[in-house]
This record gives structure tokens, sequence and C-alpha cells, in this order.
């Protein structure tokens, strides 16, 4: 088997986990600065920077006369985010859950999921339909602006009193804030980068050991594109950054409809297209997942680790499904 796929691979992997540090390493600092929780940031900046690869996909699927795919990717990562990584963090360590998260971002997540099933049921997405779903993440991030003021003291208190004079919020502290985000927006760019390569090195060794395209083609592609939301999470969670994880992973489930899905339909000239199977397997199982998760969140405000194992078993049945289905 030739070596340049499995480098390729590596190098991918270490460019993400390099770019996961970088955007964890302005986070926090940054959502400090502004005076907003940082499960804020995760929620936007973050989630939105994670989510380039599906935008990237999205975009190349359709402008090569593939659009269900586009929609697929969204489902399947939307799937993996929640199930495989959400599950893996809560199994490292016990999550506990904010009560926005509970009551705006957790409903939003379903409402995204549920509304994109119900835009797709006459078999295509619009250019309306992607306007409408930019519309509403504009809405949910006014929400999220309105209830991070409300906050934005208490966050201001507590930075202070941490950090100790010398770091007071002022009008100075725009220029370490800028640095911050531009550390965020490299590190982004760096996850992106990786998750290419990392995809591609992985469909390059599958094709050297004869394996199926059918059958590595979706687990690849879904987990792939979901690398940065994985690594990111995943030290974020090491480091007890957990409103950063959990913003990320509820974040991105949230903006990969929203505003991802949302940008692909407006610049398709003739719509997205609807496979059968998307409304028969995949968008409805985007919604059940939604669901669970809110289950699970209004239960005890809590993920314990028998719940993150859970998730974990119940994502590996699917994708063992999935191979058993195409194999």
């Amino acid at each position: 088997m030739n070596a340049y796929p499995g480098i390729m691979f590596l190098i991918g992997l270490v460019i993400i986990i390099l770019g996961a540090e970088l955007v964890l390493l302005g986070a926090a600092r940054f959502a400090a600065l502004l005076g907003i929780k940082p499960i804020i940031i995760g929620l936007t900046i973050v989630a939105i920077g994670t989510s380039t690869p599906e935008l990237a996909i999205g975009i190349k699927a359709v402008a090569e006369g593939q659009s269900p795919m586009a929609v697929g990717t969204i489902a399947g990562t939307n799937i993996v985010n929640l199930l495989l990584i959400l599950g893996l963090s809560a199994a490292i360590r016990p999550l506990p859950l904010a009560l926005q998260t509970i009551k705006l971002d957790a409903p939003v997540m379903v409402a995204s999921a549920l509304g994109l099933f119900v835009m797709a049921m006459d078999g295509v997405l619009s250019r309306r339909d992607g306007a409408m779903l930019l519309l509403a993440a504009v809405a949910y991030t006014i929400a999220l602006v309105i209830q991070s003021r409300r906050e934005s003291s208490r966050i201001r208190q507590e930075f202070n009193a941490e950090y100790g004079p010398r770091h007071r919020l002022s009008a100075r502290s725009v220029k370490p804030g800028l640095w911050n985000l531009l550390l965020q927006f490299a590190g982004m760019l760096l996850t992106a980068i990786g998750a290419s390569l990392m995809v591609d090195g992985a469909v390059n060794i599958a094709g050297a050991c004869g394996i199926s395209g059918a059958i590595i083609g979706l687990p690849i592609v879904a987990i792939g594109t979901s690398a940065p939301e994985l690594v990111t999470t995943i030290m974020a969670t090491l480091r007890n950054d957990r409103d950063v994880a959990v913003g990320n992973l509820i974040g991105s489930a949230i903006s990969n409809i929203l505003v991802i899905l949302g940008l692909i339909c407006v610049t398709s000239p003739h719509g997205v297209e609807i496979s059968a199977d998307l409304l028969a397997i995949d968008l409805p199982l985007t919604v059940l997942v939604a669901l669970l998760c809110v289950t699970i969140f209004r239960r005890d405000h809590m993920m314990t680790r028998r719940d993150g194992l859970v998730f974990v078993a119940t994502y590996l049945s699917y994708l063992a499904s999935l191979i058993w289905i195409r194999a």
C-alpha cells in the first residue's frame, strides 16, 4: 500500500489538533472580554467555523449536480455530532447543562431539524427555503445576544474578579480581543484544511486496501467533516471548557441547517434536490436524534457518563446498520 495516503491522513489529524488548540485558546478569553458567556462563542463563532467543511462539500456537490449529497452530508454530520461526539464527550466527563441550553438552544435545534424535514417534503429546497433558514439563523443569533446582555454585567464581574485590576475590561481590551478573534479564525481555517486532508487520505487508504467505496464512503465523509467538531469538543472537555464543548456541538447542529444549508440553497439556481432515501431515513433520523437530546437534557440537566456511552453505542449500531444495508 502506498504510504502517501497514510501520511496525508496523519498530517490532516495534526493540523486539526493544532487548529482546535487555537480555537480554544481564544474562545473563552474572547467571550470574557466581550462580557458574554463562553457558550455563546461556542454556539456561534466556533460552531460556524467548524462547519466550514460541510459548506465546502455542499457547494461542490451542488455545482457537480449531486445536490442530495449536500443535504445528506448535513444530516449525517448532525447525527455524528450529537450521538458520537457528544456521547464521547459525556463518557469522558459528565456534562452539566446550562439553563439556556435546555430552554433555548435545544428547542431551536429540534425546530431546525423539523423545519428542514417539512421544507424537504416537496422534494426540493428552493432559494426561498434557503432564505427562510438564514432568517431563522439571524433571529436565533439576536435571541442569543439578548440573552447574553442580560448576564453581561455578572460575567464582567466574574472576569474582573478572576484576572484582577490589571486586566479590567476597558477600551484597552479591544486589541487583545481582536487578537483572540484572529486566533479563532486561524484555528477554524486549519481545522477545515486538516479535515479535507483526512478525508482524502482515508478515501485513498480505503481504495488501496480494496474496500468498497459504497461501504466506506458514508462513514468517512460524515466523520471526516465532523473532525473539527470532534477534536475541538474532546479537547474542550479534557480542559474542562464544558460550555465551549456543549455549545460547539449544539451550535454546529443548528448552524449546519440554518446557516450552511441556507447558504447552499440560496446560491443554488435550481434549488437543492431531496432524494427519497433522505426523506425516508436521514432527515427523520436527524429529527429523532435532536428529540432524544432534548429528552436527556431535560431529565436532570446533565449528560452522565452512562448517557454518553448509550449515545456512542447507538451511533455504532446506526453505523453498522448502514454498512450492512449497503454491503
